[in-house]
């Protein structure tokens, strides 16, 4: 999907500007009956949560005191796990989005907690909070979208680099808080232009340091220690460890899912000039997609599997998405735009799909068949191997190629 402006075909081209604003109108009405509605029972919801997730937690690490033995190590692994998604996905990640600041509770508001991450809170709500959900998808403006080391979309130019993409997904997925650490600190950027030794990046990194070495101590020196009694400090150990890895894999799928799959629109810098509500409004409906399913699979993902009615209303108690949806989804409707859902596995697919697809150069995928696949593969050798002018002309090649299959298709079809 190339940004919105550069489509022949834009879906938001029958919308008049009364449209839009519109859309914003109905939105915050929306908005503000949840704001009004907002009371004891979300409360005592978010107090449960984190009770509950604390229990598990603190339960699964008495498990893991003996989990020498097997079946104490799946047990006490597995309740690790799920803890520390509930405190990343639907405690931490909310929580430090301002959603339950209107209790008033020092305990539960966005400036005072601190969540099971290598990220400290602070730096992840400048990057997440303030710059991620303004520029929501704006490329050169959005760096969550790809995290600075992959490809997002069609209209950025291809190079022989972009082949590991695949692979850097995958290893910022298994690693995935400390790659939010790294990005959260804008280390690629800062590396680049040769700022490691600016006072301001050398304070902000202590502070991830600081981090770091105290979720390392409390999960791979603490827990495991009190383990030694029962010989089970090495069980200990993998049993944190794969907690953390289950933990990163689960989120970074949910995240990619809200953004990178098929269908999702992206945006040029030159959109967000002189936008006004409405505009963010759109931007974000089209810039986001949903994961249908089940009430658990809703709690484990923080509910953003609404990530839709989530980058509309970021500041709205999460429990309140499931409520908002229907209404969102009718607004869609009424506006003919695409409200892009699908359950867990397809969305997860066509993300991953998006990850190679844009991995290669365009067309490429497209024009690629069990046939022709040696004849592919030399060309593809050829781009990434010899210079600019053979992989211009390849691209060309392409990118005219699919056209062609593109037209038949339409006229088949016809």
């Amino acid at each position: 999907m190339t940004t919105i402006q550069k489509q022949a075909q834009s879906p938001i081209a029958h919308l008049t500007e009364a449209d839009i604003e519109q859309i914003g109108v109905e939105l915050d009405a929306i908005r503000q009956d949840i704001l009004d509605s907002r009371g004891a029972s979300d409360a005592a919801y978010i107090r449960k949560m984190i009770k509950t997730q604390r229990y598990l937690e603190m339960g699964s690490r008495a498990v893991l005191l003996g989990s020498i033995f097997p079946p104490a190590w799946i047990v006490g692994t597995a309740g690790l796990s799920v803890a520390k998604i509930l405190d990343n996905m639907e405690i931490g990640h909310n929580i430090l989005h301002g959603q339950w600041d209107w209790m008033r509770d020092p305990k539960i508001h966005s400036s005072t907690w601190e969540w099971d991450m290598a990220s400290p809170a602070a730096q992840w709500k400048h990057s997440h909070n303030e710059l991620h959900h303004t520029y929501t998808n704006v490329i050169g403006k959005d760096n969550d979208l790809g995290y600075g080391i992959m490809r997002v979309d069609e209209g950025q130019r291809w190079a022989p680099f972009h082949l590991g993409q695949p692979l850097w997904c995958f290893i910022n997925a298994v690693f995935f808080e400390y790659g939010i650490a790294a990005y959260d600190l804008d280390l690629g950027a800062v590396i680049k232009k040769k700022q490691t030794k600016d006072p301001e990046f050398r304070r902000r990194a202590g502070q991830v340091l600081t981090k770091i070495r105290k979720q390392v101590t409390k999960d791979y020196a603490i827990h495991p220690a009190l383990s030694i009694p029962t010989g089970s400090f090495l069980p200990t150990l993998a049993a944190n460890f794969t907690a953390n890895i289950v933990r990163n894999l689960w989120s970074n799928s949910i995240i990619l899912c809200g953004h990178f799959p098929e269908g999702v629109e992206t945006f040029e810098k030159r959109s967000i000039e002189g936008e006004s509500r409405g505009d963010w409004y759109v931007r974000q409906m089209l810039g986001s997609a949903n994961i249908s399913g089940s009430k658990a699979l809703h709690l484990m993902s923080g509910n953003l599997s609404h990530q839709i009615e989530h980058h509309l209303f970021p500041d709205l108690p999460s429990n309140r998405y499931a409520e908002i949806a229907p209404k969102v989804q009718a607004l869609f409707e009424k506006y003919e735009l695409t409200y892009l859902a699908r359950p867990l596995v397809p969305q997860v697919y066509s993300a991953w799909h998006k990850v190679v697809r844009l991995s290669l150069p365009n067309g490429f995928l497209a024009t690629t068949n069990r046939k022709n696949l040696p004849q592919q593969a030399k060309l593809l050798f050829a781009m990434a191997t010899k210079g600019p002018k053979v992989r211009r002309a390849a691209m060309a090649r392409l990118t005219q190629e699919e056209r062609r299959l593109n037209q038949a298709e339409a006229q088949q079809a016809a």
